[in-house]
Parts: C-alpha cells; structure tokens; sequence
C-alpha cells in the first residue's frame, strides 16, 4: 500500500543530545537509543470506515515530532505503520452505507493520505494493510502453533484460532490491570471473554473461519481472516523485526491491543516485542472522548474545506502535551491561528534575535518527552523579543519546519 508523499525536512547543525520519553510500562522516561544508527518505530495506524478526525490527527502529529526528533539527531528511521483495512468495524459500516467493504476502505484511507499530507506529516516507510499481509500473519500464526500457544475453540461450526495470552512471560505488565479490569476492558474494546471453549477469557482471536456475507481468505489455517491483534504484530515484525525501539499509538490502545501484540510477539521471538511503549492521550469534544463510535467528531478535512490553515490545525494540536488528554473548542484553531499569524510576522521581520539560542530550547524541549507546548512557549517569546540578526527570520522559520513541521 503505498504511503503520501513526504514534505521536505530541512537539515539543521547538527549537535550532541539524546531523546527520553515517557514508557507506559515503566512508568517513566526511558532514553531511546537505537542500534546500527537506524531507530524503528511501529505506530498503530487507521481502520479506515470514517474520515480522519482530530483525535486521529493528534497521534500522528506526535509520532510525528517523535519521527522528527530522531532524524534531527542523525539517525535513520525505519517508520512503519498499518491500516487495518478488514475488520469488524469496516464490515459493519459497509453494511449499514451499503458501499462495498472495499470501496470505502480505499476510499477513507485515501482521504487520510491528504490529510496527514496536508499536516505535513511525515510519511511511514513501510504503509502496509492488513489484508496484503494475511501471508505474514499466517506464517506468524503457524510460528505460534510449533510453541503450543494457538488452539482452536471447540465449536463445530466456527472452530477459530485463538492465542493463549498466559504463554507471554509479563503479560499485564504495559496495562497493569487486574483480572476483572481487563475482562472488562477486553470485552468494551472488541474482545470475547465470554465464548465458550477458550482456555482464559483474555485469549485473543487471531483467525476468523470464514462466515456467510464475509471477506475471507485460502489459507493453511482453513478458509477466513485474521484478528486485529494479530495483524498489527505479523506487520511489526515482518518490517522491523523483535526488540523494535518504539511501539506507539493512543492511550487507548495500551488494552487489550498493545498488550496483546507485545505477548504475541514475545512468544513467537523469545525476544522483547518492542523496547519501548509511548502512548498519546485523548482528544475530547462536549466533554467526551472523540470517537467514530460516539460520532461525536471534528474531522481534518472538513476544517480544510472550511478554510483553515492546515498549519494552524497542526499548532491546535501542538499547544497540549502529547501525552495528555484534553478538549477541543471553538477557540482551539482561533488561538492557534493567531499563533500562527504572529509567527509568520516575526520571521518576516528584517531583523530579530539570533536563532541559536531558540533551536537549542526547541530541541531541549522535544528531547524531553516531546514537550511541544514548551517549545512553542520559547518560540512565542523569541518572537516578541527584539534583535538585530538579518539572518534570524529565515533560521528560525527552517528549524521550525525542521522540528516542528511547522513551515511559515
């Protein structure tokens, strides 16, 4: 599946420094030091049944700056992301619009291309579905078999292929849910805790025998699909093999989806699935959760049909911590936009204050836990400070673009 396409980087001097982030399963910042020079990063990508919305927009944004971090401080990138391109969700809509399953997946991800281009996002290296990987995910799961940790549910009719999650060493520890927390969880967020054969409730599916009505597809495990969790693991590894540096991807994804890929991978490798696990928080909207299930929605391409300034969404979402959650507001582009205005007047200007000292409090702050909001602070100060340096407006404007894929 291809990507978008990428939007220029600038280079900036380059200088000693080391990026820390927040591990959800520690619980503290971590120093994230790739091997061989290449950093690898698995973000969590769309199910594609409905436009890309802000919430959407405020993860990639933060992976973003995460992506950003690391190629400023020398390092290749080896990006990848999924789509989970056949799914309950997907299947569920296409039913309900009466549009082919097809048709509207490639429709909806087409959509969020231009959206994430038009963020000036920057593009995985490997965009992969989940239905173009059903070869990997099949060979992952036989992987699985050969370790005792995949059965099949006795049931006659619809014999599925499940994962037992007790064969993982640690599992619960990225979630740190008891028992009854996470059969909760689990069966909120599209688990079955409740079928009859499992050996545990938690057990995730990891092939679907084929149904009347739905996409399957020929494979040694009989004729069907592969479970969520699944996909997104066979995709990870396949691209960037066990021990990868940072698993990442919202708040809501740390259970069961999260957990689940990380023991999944654990077993099939013997290895850490992911060195490090970086969660982005939530985007809220009249005091809930933004969600295509809730319908409650603020989407990307309608503000830019509306006019807005891709930038200016892109500096609404900057203004909170990533890993906070927080809400959306009429005054959210309005503020951003006149952040945006006072930005582009003061690189303008003939002369302003020298941009050393600006770039190292970007970088310092970024380095940090990704903190956009203080780095947008330095930049608000830098530009209502007076200087005499005819070069600070067009340094200035590059590192922004550099580090915060702001371009003015």
């Amino acid at each position: 599946m291809r990507a978008w396409t990428a939007p220029h980087v600038p280079t900036l001097t380059s200088d000693e420094g080391a990026l820390r982030v927040h591990d959800t399963a520690l619980d503290d910042l971590v120093t994230v030091e790739p091997a061989n020079h290449e950093a690898r990063l698995y973000v969590c990508g769309i199910t594609p049944y409905d436009a890309t919305h802000l919430g959407h927009a405020n993860t990639y944004v933060a992976y973003d700056l995460l992506y950003r971090v690391l190629l400023d401080l020398g390092y290749r990138v080896n990006y990848t992301q999924n789509v989970t391109d056949v799914d309950d969700p997907l299947l569920e809509r296409a039913a309900e619009t009466g549009v082919d399953w097809e048709e509207l997946a490639a429709d909806q991800v087409n959509l969020f291309r231009e959206d994430m281009a038009a963020l000036r996002v920057l593009p995985p290296r490997h965009y992969v579905g989940a239905v173009e990987a059903i070869p990997s995910v099949v060979e992952l799961i036989e992987s699985l078999k050969l370790t005792g940790a995949v059965y099949q549910v006795d049931d006659a009719e619809h014999p599925d292929w499940y994962f037992e999650v007790r064969r993982a060493p640690g599992f619960g520890r990225l979630s740190k849910l008891t028992d009854d927390e996470a059969v909760a969880l689990f069966a909120e967020r599209g688990g079955d805790p409740d079928r009859p054969g499992k050996k545990d409730p938690l057990d995730c599916l990891v092939w679907r025998l084929e149904r009347p009505g739905e996409p399957a597809w020929e494979s040694r495990l009989g004729r069907g699909r592969p479970g969520w969790h699944i996909e997104c693991t066979a995709i990870a590894l396949q691209h960037l093999g066990a021990d990868f540096d940072v698993q990442g991807g919202g708040s809501d994804l740390i259970f069961p989806h999260h957990e689940m890929c990380a023991a999944e991978g654990a077993v099939a490798t013997r290895q850490p699935f992911a060195q490090s696990y970086v969660h982005s928080g939530m985007v809220g909207l009249h005091g809930e959760k933004m969600s295509k299930s809730k319908g409650n929605l603020v989407l990307v391409s309608r503000l830019r049909a509306s006019g807005a300034d891709p930038m200016a969404i892109r500096l609404g979402l900057l203004a909170h911590h990533f890993r906070d959650d927080w809400e959306w507001t009429a005054d959210s582009l309005r503020e951003a936009q006149h952040r945006l205005e006072r930005w582009r007047d003061a690189v303008a200007r003939p002369a302003a204050p020298a941009s050393g000292p600006l770039v190292a409090a970007l970088r310092e702050a970024l380095r940090t836990d990704l903190d956009a909001p203080a780095a947008l602070a330095a930049v608000d100060a830098w530009a209502e400070a007076s200087g005499d340096d005819p070069d600070a407006g067009p340094a200035v404007a590059e590192a922004l673009d550099a580090l915060l894929g702001v371009r003015l």
